[in-house]
């Protein structure tokens, strides 16, 4: 994406500042040695993950805060073409940052033998590290999130001063410094090691498969299962981003690459511009809960509850399903209501062709996906899942360049058996088979272009990491107030005294505060904010911890839908050519079903494959898991119906009224609302089919005519 495209994005600074990271970085000379600097921090990451390099944690955080600085100031600079001036101030605070890395660096053993009582060295580069963490996260997301860091950080300092029961017991300056600026609960705590380790290691996955052509891949496939389809385009734009989200896990990232086709795409066929924009904006927020890979806040979550992330996977999956089935649901009814066709099937792509050209590139895909549900860590079988890939990109024009189709068939199992020699041998077959490919690679044709393409997924998988990066480092602030001063538990006791009259209210109440602060600042910080305040007040309510954290997950997500920030939306806006707020609204719309599903997991857990609730209890879990799915598919058919206005026929407003009514007495778990429901649903239901038999008749009709 171009900084011509964002540059034109709208009103929010946040979606315009964020979308400097997809600029290019240039090609003078600063703008080449960043993107050999982000070449050399995926590189070092890369090393770590493979302990190829050793380094204590505490150390290899401060070293991943230490590149995002470096990297973050002088690019933001260079994107927005700033005055010399700026651009000195850039550097030296990119410098800066790289400082506090290198004294975390020099001083690690002598720092953890005076732990909490530095000198005044120390309180000076802790410091330092503060200043350029906020800085960092500034200017690339805008005042909010700096904004609510630095309340939590003047909390610590002067929260004595404050009337019971928010006042605390008084922190020394240098205390709050030394608590936020070294060890792993503040800057360096858990957001960050994550980054540092899983998050960033799926980001470079990611970007590896796009550039091998993944992204053409899942849109030859969409095209081919649904473009012939009733509002094929937007059928096409479900799937495809759903299946990005598989390897993406960055909603505004899936909105500006598959957006840049699907979106031109459904306006070409008919749809409103701010439909078009909210459909991709739907599809691609909801890749951040879409398993295997889902967004970087599954493995926060996974790491803060201690479980193995394919729990986390587990429980996300039926409401995944949901929440895209929801979405195509949707946009076969806005097709209907005006009447949109598919395209031609003689001008779409044959998904069976595009798996068949395609189908090694699933392989990376299908082996991180067998890691992640065998039990093994996320960081694993990152590892295996990017190795696998840069394999067979290297391996790809290197097999073509071999004389005879015998010669290139024992090339690829050959090249498998190495990869399969992990599991005895360690990385280390597979960065020699690497470095082979590599050289191989210089001296077969087309071999010198791949090394290029890999080059390339090595800075853009950094620069990518750098949004995610900053806001794990400036969120750690705010969990670091909290295990400073305890001030959770105060908001906490508030919603549990609210639950113990009204269990409803308390998940309101949390979806307001995760939608609020989703209004300036991404799904990460949002969730680890609301989940350290919420989430150990839902669960002294009952409700199950991982099912307590998927709500307040899936909130912050719809945070980047909801007005007036909509970030998701105002990213799709200059590509729709639409103002954001209206994509919005729509957007809103087309997920209606991620507003009520964390509701219903509440309720009945079994939704998130989740022992516990009252349902489970009665029935068993199996009966319960089949009845809810069944429920909330035809809330989501009922709610589908009353907000487009159409089923089989455009609606009278009477009867969106009943289709609403019976969505929203199926969604609410309270005595006799399922009977209601049901019995409002068949009154709808039947009513319309009896209404419509003779025209939609003759439609179908017509049709075979």
């Amino acid at each position: 994406m171009t900084n011509t495209e964002t540059g034109q994005a709208a009103s929010p600074a946040e979606a315009e500042l964020h979308d400097h990271t997809h600029g290019e970085f240039g090609t003078d000379r600063i703008g080449r040695l960043l993107f050999w600097i982000a070449v050399v921090f995926s590189l070092y990451q890369i090393a770590t993950a493979a302990h190829v390099i050793s380094l204590p944690s505490q150390v290899a955080r401060a070293f991943h805060v230490g590149f995002l600085t470096l990297l973050v100031f002088p690019l933001v600079a260079q994107a927005r073409d700033s005055a010399p001036m700026i651009k000195a101030l850039a550097w030296t605070l990119a410098l800066a940052g790289v400082a506090v890395a290198l004294y975390q660096y020099i001083e690690y053993k002598p720092l953890l033998l005076r732990a909490g009582d530095p000198l005044p060295l120390d309180i000076v580069f802790g410091v330092i590290a503060l200043v350029t963490v906020f800085a960092a996260a500034y200017v690339l997301m805008g005042p909010a999130l700096p904004i609510i860091s630095g309340a939590f950080l003047a909390y610590c300092l002067f929260g004595q001063y404050l009337p019971s029961p928010l006042n605390h017991r008084g922190y020394d300056f240098s205390q709050v410094i030394d608590h936020m600026a070294y060890g792993t609960e503040g800057i360096y705590g858990i957001p960050i090691y994550v980054s540092a380790t899983y998050i960033f290691l799926f980001i470079l996955f990611g970007s590896f498969l796009e550039r091998a052509g993944m992204i053409k891949l899942f849109t030859d496939v969409s095209l081919g299962l649904v473009g012939h389809a009733r509002g094929g385009a937007a059928k096409v734009s479900v799937i495809s981003s759903g299946l990005m989200g598989t390897i993406s896990g960055s909603g505004v990232a899936n909105v500006v690459t598959t957006g840049q086709f699907t979106i031109p795409l459904m306006k070409r066929f008919g749809y409103r511009a701010a439909f078009a924009g909210g459909v991709e904006s739907t599809a691609s927020m909801g890749g951040q809960i879409m398993p295997p890979v889902m967004g970087a806040v599954a493995f926060i979550m996974a790491e803060t509850l201690g479980i193995e992330y394919y729990e986390v996977v587990k429980a996300a999956i039926i409401p995944a399903v949901l929440y895209f089935a929801s979405a195509f649901w949707m946009v076969h009814l806005e097709a209907g209501k005006y009447g949109l066709h598919g395209l031609p099937r003689s001008e779409l792509p044959s998904a069976r062709n595009a798996l068949r050209k395609g189908w090694y590139l699933i392989l990376p895909l299908a082996v991180l996906v067998y890691l992640l549900f065998s039990g093994y860590t996320p960081l694993f079988a990152g590892t295996i899942g990017l190795s696998l890939t840069v394999l067979l990109i290297l391996g790809g024009s290197v097999a073509l360049g071999l004389p005879g189709q015998v010669l290139r068939v024992i090339f690829w199992v050959g090249l498998g058996l190495v990869a399969a020699s992990f599991f005895s041998y360690g990385i280390t077959a597979i960065l020699i088979a690497a470095l082979v490919l590599i050289v191989a690679n210089l001296f077969v044709d087309g071999g010198r272009r791949t090394l290029v393409v890999c080059r390339d997924s090595l800075a853009e998988g950094a620069k990518t990491a750098l949004p995610v990066g900053v806001a794990c480092a400036v969120v750690g602030i705010i969990i670091g107030t909290m295990t400073l001063t305890g001030v959770a538990n105060t908001f906490g006791q508030f919603i549990v005294s609210v639950g113990e009259t009204s269990l409803f209210l308390s998940l309101v109440l949390t979806m307001i505060t995760c939608i609020v602060l989703g209004m300036g600042i991404p799904t990460i910080p949002n969730y680890i904010i609301t989940s350290s305040i919420a989430g150990p007040a839902l669960l002294a309510l009952g409700v199950p911890l991982i099912v307590s954290h998927m709500f307040v997950f899936y909130f912050g997500i719809l945070a980047d839908l909801t007005p007036p920030v909509a970030l998701a939306c105002f990213a799709a806006g200059p590509i729709a050519k639409e103002n954001g707020l209206k994509i919005s609204m729509e957007a809103i719309k087309v997920a209606a079903a991620g507003f009520v599903i964390p509701f219903m997991a509440v309720y009945t857990p079994a939704l998130m494959l989740q022992d516990g609730g009252p349902l489970a209890e009665a029935w068993g879990y199996y009966p319960a898991v089949v009845y809810i799915v069944f429920k909330a598919l035809l809330a989501i058919a009922l709610w589908g119906a009353a907000v487009i206005g159409f089923l089989r026929s455009k609606l009278a407003v009477w009867e969106r009224i009943l289709a609403a009514a019976a969505a929203f007495t199926l969604i609410a778990a309270l005595p006799i609302t399922d009977e209601l429901g049901f019995a409002l649903a068949a009154l709808f239901l039947g009513q319309h089919w009896y209404r419509t038999r003779t025209a939609h008749a003759s439609e179908e009709t017509k049709a075979d005519a």
